[in-house]
């Protein structure tokens, strides 16, 4: 009997007849990697693979790393396996792993997302045997609205805030979500960027994607210089000098977790816009039945509960205990679900 395709470690998900690991998160010689977030990829790796659209970030992130791409879709052997790579809709340029062996299909998800966001490449079921999948939201009080009810939601807020003289500071994940809702909204003003979100934008514009111009946030530029200007900046520039430079603002936060009110009371923000890279209860469930598997191992959220109900839907299904936490990979307490 073979041993199993892909087996869980402390270094990562591993595939022993490849030689390889998926988004470890420990040095390792050899990693495919998913896409570009800081928690599944990591400083250290001997070599990384991952699509060509995920490369140019994941290089200006690592720095000095021998890297390369791969294109959606293409079959690559390595040792005793074949592996390909296909889109997750998650942020640009990440992918589903697939790994087949002689009939056998693994397929790991990394981050996903199955509503198309217009910019990222959109989420591909792929058909296999065991489904290694996130459930970053996997409980059924996670329901997103279209993405259209967001963009509007915001557009009247920035509007508002414009008309009473406030600056509208947006607190967004750098890579992904801020250029995700650059795109969504209508040019009602300019769009100044903190510096970490402007490096990303200009990496991901220069690969092509379309996005609307932006202005880099420097000395001289504020408030008084652009009038009306909606602001994006990761979540920790929210409430030090860098912000306060705006004076008078309105700050809000676009994320998932802003669905629960507790974590918006414990973060401090008074108005939250709750949209989500990360896919749904429903969307959890869709993508999983679309790949047609029978077993089902579940990574980073709600693992618990999740697993639980795959059971109770008919499935063989497990927990894969991994350390990826970045971006909205992190679980609410029980205070705040209240």
């Amino acid at each position: 009997m073979s041993a199993q395709l892909l087996s869980f470690t402390d270094r990562g998900i591993y595939c022993a007849e490849g030689g390889f690991y998926i988004d470890p998160w420990r040095p390792v010689d050899r990693a495919l990697i998913t896409h570009g977030h800081s928690d599944h990829a990591r400083w250290g790796h001997g070599h990384y693979l991952c699509t060509h659209q995920a490369l140019p970030v994941i290089r200006h992130r690592l720095g000095q790393i021998t890297a390369e791409g791969i294109g959606y879709g293409e079959t690559r052997q390595i040792g005793g396996v074949e592996v390909s790579f296909h889109p997750a809709g998650h942020v640009p340029g990440s992918a589903q792993i697939r790994v087949a062996r002689g009939g056998e299909v693994w397929v790991v998800s990394g981050d996903y997302k199955v509503e198309d966001d217009g910019l990222s490449e959109p989420f591909v079921p792929v058909p296999c045997h065991t489904f290694i999948s996130e459930c970053t939201f996997g409980l059924p009080l996670f329901r997103w609205q279209p993405q259209a009810v967001v963009a509007a939601q915001l557009a009247a807020w920035w509007q508002a805030n414009a008309a009473e003289g406030r600056a509208s500071i947006l607190a967004a994940y750098g890579l992904g979500k801020a250029q995700r809702l650059m795109t969504m909204l209508p040019e009602a003003g300019p769009i100044l960027t903190h510096g970490a979100v402007e490096e990303t934008t200009r990496i991901l514009r220069d690969q092509g994607y379309r996005l609307p111009p932006t202005i880099r946030v420097t000395a001289g530029i504020d408030a008084k210089s652009h009038p009306g200007a909606l602001i994006i900046a990761p979540p920790s520039a929210l409430g030090t000098p860098w912000a306060r430079r705006f004076g008078p603002a309105s700050a809000a936060f676009a994320s998932g977790w802003m669905a629960l009110r507790g974590i918006r009371r414990r973060r401090g923000f008074g108005t939250g816009f709750v949209i989500s890279d990360h896919a749904d209860w429903p969307g959890l469930n869709t993508a999983i039945h679309a790949t047609g598997a029978e077993r089902v191992f579940v990574t980073h959220g709600y693992t618990t509960p999740f697993r639980r109900w795959l059971e109770e839907q008919g499935y063989e299904a497990g927990i894969v205990q991994t350390e990826f936490g970045g971006d909205e990979a992190e679980t609410a307490s029980e205070a705040d679900l209240a």
